[in-house]
C-alpha cells in the first residue's frame, strides 16, 4: 500500500470517517478534554468517556498498527496516519494511552514470548491496566547500568529487593516493567528485565510532590517481592538490550513527534494555540498583527520550528516503512521535542503576562494556572527519558558515526 494517497487509502479513509461518526460520542465533541483528564487523574472512566474507550479498545484502533491476533488494529502506518487525520478532524482524542501503549507494549511485541503476549497485550489494547517503569534508582540515573535492585533466584521464583525513583504513576499502576540485577559480577550483562505485579506483598510507593504542585512521580520500594519465573522477559541477564530498545520507544513518545490526537503522553503541554492566546491577551494593531513586534517575531520563529519538528517526525516515520518501530533518530526527536515544548510553555506564560504567574484564587482561571504549572513541568523534559547529553552521545555514535572521545590519564 502506498504511503501517500491511492484508492486503497481513500477507501480506508471513508471507512474510518464513517466508523468515527457512528461511534464517537457527541458529548465528547463538546468536551474532549474529559478523556485526557480521566487518563491523568487515574480515576475509572465513566459515562461517554468509558463508552468511547470501550469502543476504541474493541476496534483495536487505540493501537492501530499492533497485530490483530492480540487485539490491535492491524493497520499499516499509512492507514494509521489516515485514522489520526480523521480523528483530528472531528476532535476525537485517543482514549487508549499510557506507558503500556507508548513504551512497554511495543517492546513486549518484539521481545516477549507467546504466553506473555497473550496475557499482557490485550489488556493494554483495551486500556484495562496501567503500567509503570522501574528503571532509575537513587544511585543510578544517567548511569542506568549501575542499578542495584536485585532479583535473587529462589528456584521457582525471584525475590526482588531494592528501590526505584521517578517511577511515573507507580501509585496508580497495576504492573511494573522493571530492570533488576541478576548477576553482581557484571555491569550491563548482569541486568534482567522482569514484570512485577504492583499488588504483590512487599511493594510500596510514595508519591513525590513536584515544584508545579503535582505528584506524577513516585519512590518505589521492593522488599523481598516474590516474582514468578515466567515474568522474566527475554533471556536471563539480557535485560540491557531490551531496555535500550524500550528507551527508543520512550524517547519517541516523549518527543510527541508521532502522537495520536489527544493521546496522553509524558511531557505534553496542554492549552490553546499560541496565536489565539496572544491575540486574546496581547491584542492586535490596526493592521490586525500582534501588537508586540518582538513577541510576534519570536512567536513566528517558534511556530516555524514546531512545524519543522512535526514534519521531521513524519519523515522519520515514512522512512521507516516497516512496523519495526523507532530508530536512533528518536534521540534527535526527543531532544528537539523537549526544546519545542519548553519554548511553547515559556511563550504561553509570557503572553499571559501577570495572569501567567498565578497559583490559584478567583483572579485566575484554571487555564491560566495550568500554564505556569505546565511551564514548570516542561523543564524536566530535557532530563526525562535520558538527558540531552545522553541523547547527544547516542546521536554522535549511532547516527553520525563519530569516534568516542577518551580522556587522557
Amino acid at each position: 500500500m502506498a504511503d501517500f494517497g491511492g484508492t486503497d487509502l481513500d477507501a480506508f479513509r471513508k471507512e474510518a470517517r464513517t466508523w468515527l461518526e457512528e461511534n464517537f460520542p457527541a458529548s465528547l465533541r463538546r468536551d474532549a478534554s474529559a478523556v485526557a483528564e480521566s487518563e491523568v487523574s487515574g480515576a475509572k472512566a465513566t459515562g461517554d468517556v468509558a463508552l468511547w474507550k470501550q469502543r476504541m479498545g474493541e476496534k483495536g484502533w487505540g493501537v492501530p498498527t499492533w497485530p490483530t491476533q492480540y487485539g490491535g488494529g492491524g493497520l499499516s502506518r499509512a492507514e494509521a496516519r489516515v485514522l489520526a487525520e480523521e480523528m483530528a478532524a472531528i476532535g476525537a482524542p485517543n482514549p487508549i494511552g499510557g506507558m503500556g501503549v507508548i513504551m512497554f507494549g511495543p517492546t513486549l511485541l518484539e521481545y516477549g514470548n507467546e504466553d506473555q503476549l497473550r496475557r499482557h497485550i490485550p489488556p493494554i489494547v483495551k486500556g484495562e491496566l496501567r503500567w509503570c517503569q522501574g528503571f532509575s534508582e537513587p544511585g543510578a540515573g544517567s548511569d542506568l547500568a549501575g542499578l542495584q535492585t536485585k532479583a535473587v533466584d529462589m528456584g521457582d521464583h525471584y525475590l526482588v529487593s531494592g528501590s526505584k525513583i521517578w517511577t511515573s504513576g507507580a501509585n496508580l499502576a497495576d504492573w511494573c516493567f522493571c530492570l533488576v540485577r541478576t548477576d553482581a559480577s557484571k555491569k550491563h550483562e548482569g541486568i534482567s528485565f522482569i514484570l512485577i505485579d504492583m499488588m504483590s506483598p512487599g511493594v510500596e510507593t510514595r508519591p513525590i510532590r513536584l515544584i508545579n504542585d503535582t505528584t506524577p512521580f513516585c519512590e518505589t520500594f521492593f522488599t523481598e517481592v516474590k516474582v514468578p519465573k515466567e515474568n522474566l522477559m527475554g533471556p536471563l541477564n539480557g535485560g540491557w538490550t531490551i531496555a535500550k530498545r524500550l528507551l527508543q520507544h520512550e524517547r519517541q513518545g516523549i518527543s510527541g513527534a508521532n502522537a495520536t490526537p489527544g493521546q496522553a503522553g509524558p511531557g505534553n503541554v496542554p492549552g490553546p494555540a499560541l496565536p489565539e492566546l496572544a491575540r486574546a491577551y496581547v491584542g492586535v494593531d490596526e493592521d490586525g498583527r500582534l501588537a508586540d513586534a518582538d513577541l510576534r517575531t519570536r512567536l513566528t520563529r517558534h511556530l516555524m520550528e514546531e512545524k519543522a519538528f512535526a514534519l521531521t517526525g513524519r519523515r522519520a516515520a515514512v522512512e521507516n516503512r516497516s512496523n519495526s518501530g523507532p530508530s536512533a533518530a528518536s534521540s534527535v526527536l526527543k531532544n528537539v521535542g523537549s526544546w519545542v515544548r519548553q519554548e511553547r510553555a515559556e511563550l504561553a506564560v509570557e503572553i499571559l503576562g501577570n495572569q501567567g504567574v498565578g497559583w490559584g484564587g478567583q483572579g485566575f482561571t484554571d487555564d491560566e494556572v495550568g500554564a505556569i504549572k505546565a511551564m514548570l513541568r516542561s523543564k524536566s523534559g530535557t532530563i526525562a527519558g535520558g538527558s540531552q547529553e545522553v541523547q547527544n552521545n547516542i546521536i554522535s555514535k549511532r547516527i553520525l558515526g563519530l569516534p568516542e572521545v577518551t580522556q587522557a590519564r
